[in-house]
């Protein structure tokens, strides 16, 4: 059967370029980086030599870069880490419902320690307006975390007018930027952030890597306690092979950004002009122009897509119907719902990722079986039939 993977958020295969990298660090050069002796030479130059590529990638000085086990971590060392440590100045946080569970969980968290916490408006694309933001910030406000672009339906947020506005307040800005880098260019310098995470999976590095960028001068308290390492914002011996893969994989991505972004959006394009030519009553989710090349998320009108999920898996398709970590959950995504889809079209959602695999050549294939597929689930729909039959009677 052929195997397609259309889910390219949740996993990747890393570059052989990548893991070659790694594997001396497994075994001849094992050392501990914060050890004296000779032993921990290497360690110690393999993390900074991916500091200064993760640094690069997001045009960062190397020293304004800590190691994470993932984005969500480095999401929690900036929300939490930063609210911990200037509650005396304020303790309101403004963000946008349509972020990341590891942002919006922690929020929650905060309220209960007595937190303010502000959601901004979205538009029906998934965007926040600057002006919205103007009026959020008050004199208690300490931090905005909006993110650089969403996991879900890959609407890129104008995060230059975003910052603009929050530093004429003085409000220190983060973004959870984890489906951006790699795919679009940041940089935090050009930019104004003060603060951003990043997941080395996104663009193809290991899974279980992620780092934060914080600016000189900005005050954390650290989750992790125990040791110096990482500036002392998060203790604990550094997994240097997966650092070293991580920052191999943000070196390679800085030179093939644009290449990689171009061949995503073309495989995107391509596979969205074949989908919606072929099957009626699809809805589109997410800004038809700023998004992520490599996202296309659409909802299947009168079908769950929880079912679309497990018939496109039994003809080797694979496809999300949300993130990868709400994927388990029968219930509409809270992206979906921030931006107005209705709750029925909302469990018709499938989100669409190409990667290194993908092939305009698959297209055919990918359309005919979820047309096949479509087709049958809406014939058990009653909406379907409902709908049909109005619209026969309105023609």
């Amino acid at each position: 059967m052929k195997k397609i993977n259309l889910d390219y958020t949740a996993a990747a295969p890393v570059e052989k370029a990548i893991i070659e990298k790694m594997l001396p660090l497994l075994t001849e050069h094992y050392g501990n980086p914060s050890s004296g002796h000779s032993l921990g030479e290497m360690p110690r130059k393999a993390l900074q030599e991916a500091r200064e590529n993760v640094g690069r990638l997001i045009g960062a000085d190397a020293g304004n870069i800590i190691f994470t086990a993932s984005a969500s971590e480095a999401n929690n060392l900036a929300v939490k880490g930063f609210a911990k440590a200037n509650m005396k100045k304020g303790k309101h946080i403004i963000t946008s419902p349509v972020e990341h569970f590891s942002i919006l969980n922690q929020l929650k968290t905060l309220k209960k320690e007595g937190f303010s916490i502000t959601e901004l408006p979205v538009d029906e694309y998934g965007l926040v307006h600057p002006r919205d933001l103007a009026d959020a910030i008050t004199g208690e406000t300490i931090l905005v975390t909006i993110q650089a672009a969403n996991q879900e339906i890959g609407t890129i947020q104008p995060l230059a007018e975003l910052v603009a506005v929050a530093k004429e307040s003085n409000v220190v800005f983060h973004t959870d930027a984890a489906a951006a880098v790699g795919w679009i260019p940041v940089d935090v310098q050009k930019l104004g952030i003060d603060m951003l995470s990043l997941a080395g999976d996104q663009f193809y590095g290991p899974k279980g890597t992620g780092a934060l960028f914080v600016k000189r001068g900005v005050r954390l308290t650290p989750l992790v306690e125990g040791g110096t390492q990482e500036k002392g914002l998060r203790a604990g011996t550094e997994n240097v092979a997966l650092i070293a893969g991580l920052g191999e994989a943000a070196r390679i991505a800085a030179v093939q950004l644009e290449e990689r972004a171009k061949e995503a959006a073309f495989f995107r394009d391509k596979l969205k002009e074949s989908l919606f030519s072929a099957i009626p009553y699809l809805h589109l989710n997410g800004h038809p122009e700023k998004r992520v090349p490599r996202n296309l998320n659409i909802s299947v009108s009168f079908v769950e897509g929880e079912a679309l999920l497990m018939r496109l898996d039994m003809a080797g398709i694979s496809v999300s119907s949300g993130s990868s970590c709400t994927s388990q959950a029968l219930k509409s995504s809270h992206v979906l719902s921030a931006i107005g889809v209705p709750p029925e079209l909302a469990q018709g959602s499938l989100q669409l990722t190409a990667g290194p695999g993908s092939s305009v050549e698959d297209i055919p294939y990918i359309t005919e079986q979820l047309a096949e597929v479509t087709n049958i689930l809406r014939s058990m729909s009653p909406l379907y039939h409902q709908f049909m039959k109005e619209a026969k009677q309105n023609a």
